[in-house]
């Protein structure tokens, strides 16, 4: 009887139809959420979505210390965010989320290019472009994009060389305007110098010029010699920033400059960019940072790639460097420039060709050289893991590079 009992009580309406009683969501289960910061000189403007894409909150804060702590991250327990400028106007909030916010917490902190962001809001046409848009076009993103790097912080002789090889860029620059200014006033001055000086880039030359205007007394000489001794001046300085450059690169302990045609100067700018080779996952995306990785462009029966013109440009042209070195001299990269030449490739595809080559070569040495070092004293980093618990990276000689910077105010003025 109890079992008969038991069946009718199954079959009656009322317990047929009552529904279980729903389980207490379990915290470690729930579902991560993404966040996007879109980052001007005055405001930063958040969005936060879900695994979906859904937004589930917007805000836009001043660009300030006291405007970071009303982010909406807290609130939403967010486990990965995206930055847009993170080495521009978003250069405090990365090194306060990376640094100074809740190292307990197991938080990435990623860069989002520009052009994937300029891409994200075609795809919702009659939204126009607002703060609002961008930010959830970098939150999507970040949610997206398993392979984005994270944030970089340079500090110590990363930083060091950073500051030396931008300075002296704009020196060269200085020297190049200045230069084109003194061929155009020799025009009118000294008909016909180009037959004794063809190019102001030596001393000697310069000299030379100066010997020409001596006897002219003229305003307009003047300026120009005022032009030259200011050249002379330049040429001074950037030689002795590249004897600092190349103590620093010689003291980090890199084996970048084994490399046929990598120099210090070359060697400085990898060092200075790169920081950590292991931000990256593999060597596809290494290329596809400094441009070198050709986009597809294939369509039907036809197949091919075009050229990149995205990713670091400063890197790209060190790259351009080694190659056109490499090329003028009985090198691997001349043999492979040989062997693209055959294939019915034109040069400036061929020198793409290398470039990619070379590209690895420089990622697979970087890595190896932070690896050796971390070795000795850390164990390796995973390229996935939290910034704010990457140990921090080092090169031969035990000299930090940096990534988990230890002084927010430092990695703040140099990331």
């Amino acid at each position: 009887m109890g079992i008969r009992q038991l069946k009718l009580e199954l079959r009656s309406p009322e317990v047929a139809c009552a529904s279980p009683t729903p389980a207490a969501p379990d915290p470690q289960k729930e579902a991560p959420l993404f966040a996007g910061i879109d980052t001007h000189k005055d405001t930063l403007a958040v969005a936060v979505i879900d695994p979906n894409g859904r937004q589930l909150a917007h805000r836009e804060v001043p660009n300030t210390e006291p405007g970071f702590g009303d982010l909406l991250l807290d609130t939403h327990q967010v486990t990965r965010v995206g930055i847009e400028g993170s080495g521009n106007f978003g250069r405090a909030i990365a090194v306060h989320l990376a640094i100074e916010w809740q190292p307990g917490r197991d938080t990435v902190v990623v860069e989002v290019p520009t052009l994937m962001t300029s891409r994200e809001p075609r795809a919702q046409p009659g939204k126009g472009k607002t703060d609002p848009v961008d930010a959830l076009a970098i939150a999507r993103i970040t949610a997206r994009e398993t392979q984005l790097p994270p944030v970089r912080l340079a500090i110590g002789p990363a930083a060091d060389l950073r500051a030396l090889l931008d300075y002296r860029d704009d020196l060269i620059a200085e020297r190049t305007a200045l230069v084109n200014r003194v061929h155009a006033d020799l025009t009118g001055l000294a008909p016909g110098y180009q037959a004794q000086v063809t190019k102001l880039t030596t001393r000697t030359r310069v000299r030379t010029v100066l010997a020409l205007l001596e006897p002219d007394r003229s305003v307009r000489a003047d300026l120009c010699r005022r032009r030259l001794e200011r050249v002379t001046a330049i040429d001074t300085e950037a030689a002795e920033l590249k004897r600092q450059i190349a103590t620093l690169v010689e003291a980090s302990g890199t084996t970048l400059t084994d490399e046929y045609g990598i120099g210090p100067l070359v060697a400085a700018r990898f060092l200075a960019d790169v920081v950590d080779a292991r931000r990256y996952p593999n060597r596809d995306t290494f290329a596809a940072s400094n441009g070198t990785a050709p986009l597809p462009a294939s369509s039907g029966r036809t197949v091919r790639h075009r050229f990149n013109p995205g990713g670091n440009r400063q890197l790209n042209r060190a790259l351009y460097t080694v190659a056109i070195t490499q090329i003028r001299a009985e090198t691997e990269g001349r043999a492979y420039y040989d062997r693209k030449r055959a294939e019915g490739k034109t040069s400036r595809e061929a020198i793409r060709c290398l470039k990619r080559r070379l590209s690895d070569v420089i990622y697979r040495t970087m890595r190896a050289d932070a690896e050796k070092a971390s070795a000795g004293t850390q164990p390796v980093a995973s390229p996935h893991a939290s910034p704010v618990h990457r140990p921090r990276s080092t090169v031969a000689g035990g000299q930090s590079l940096a990534v988990g910077a230890d002084d927010a105010n430092e990695a703040r003025l140099t990331a």
